[in-house]
C-alpha cells in the first residue's frame, strides 16, 4: 500500500487485513534493511490470521526522503492512519518495534495512550534512548551530546497503559538487554 505522511512524502508498506476477530500487527523494523526483511516475520503471524502492516521509512526500501526522527514518526503517523481507515479498531492492533523501531513504536502508542490506546505493545531490543546506546558504545566521547535523533523511549513510555511484551537477547551486541529493562 502507499500511504502519504503529512509533509506530502508517499511511502510503502506492506498490509495485510486480518480475519475475523483478529488483531492486526504493525511492524515497525530496525535501522538494519528494509520491510522485505522481515517477511519471515510477517508469515508467522498472517499464518495464524493475524493481519499484517510492515510500515515502510523514508530512506529505506525504496521510499523517499532522509531518515530522522521526526520524519519515521510522521511515516508511522501515515501507517497508522491508513491502518484506522480500514475499519478496525484501536484495541485490535498491536505495536511491534523491533530495535530502533522500538523507539517508534513506543512513541506511537504513547501518542494514542490518551484517546485510543492500542491493544498490546510489542518490543524487541528495546533500548532507554539512542543517546544512552551511543553513550554504551563511546564511552571516551560526549555521545549523548552528539546524538540528534534521540528515540527517547523512557521519557515517554509512562503514558501507555497497555499490555507489554519485552524480548531482547542476552548476546545481542548492538542493543545491552540493560536498556530493554530499563
Amino acid at each position: 500500500v502507499e500511504v502519504t505522511t503529512n509533509d506530502g512524502l508517499v511511502m510503502r508498506s506492506w498490509y495485510r487485513a486480518a480475519e475475523d476477530g483478529r488483531p492486526t500487527v504493525v511492524l515497525f523494523h530496525g535501522n538494519a534493511g528494509h520491510i522485505g526483511h522481515r517477511a519471515f516475520k510477517a508469515r508467522v503471524f498472517m499464518k495464524a490470521g493475524f493481519g499484517m502492516m510492515l510500515v515502510g521509512y523514508r530512506g529505506y526500501g525504496g521510499n523517499p526522503g532522509k531518515p530522522t526522527e521526526e520524519g519515521l514518526f510522521e511515516d508511522a503517523r501515515a501507517a497508522l492512519q491508513f491502518l484506522d481507515g480500514q475499519g478496525g479498531t484501536p484495541e485490535n492492533v498491536v505495536l511491534y518495534g523491533e530495535s530502533l523501531g522500538s523507539g517508534v513504536a513506543v512513541r506511537m502508542a504513547a501518542e494514542r495512550a490518551p484517546v485510543a490506546p492500542v491493544g498490546a505493545l510489542i518490543l524487541e531490543a528495546p533500548y532507554t534512548s539512542i543517546a544512552d546506546v551511543a553513550a554504551h558504545h563511546y564511552p571516551y566521547l560526549p555521545a549523548r551530546l552528539l546524538v540528534r535523533d534521540r528515540y527517547d523511549s523512557l521519557a515517554v513510555i509512562a503514558k501507555i497503559r497497555t499490555p507489554l511484551l519485552i524480548i531482547h537477547g542476552e548476546v545481542d551486541r548492538t542493543i545491552p538487554t540493560r536498556f530493554g529493562r530499563t
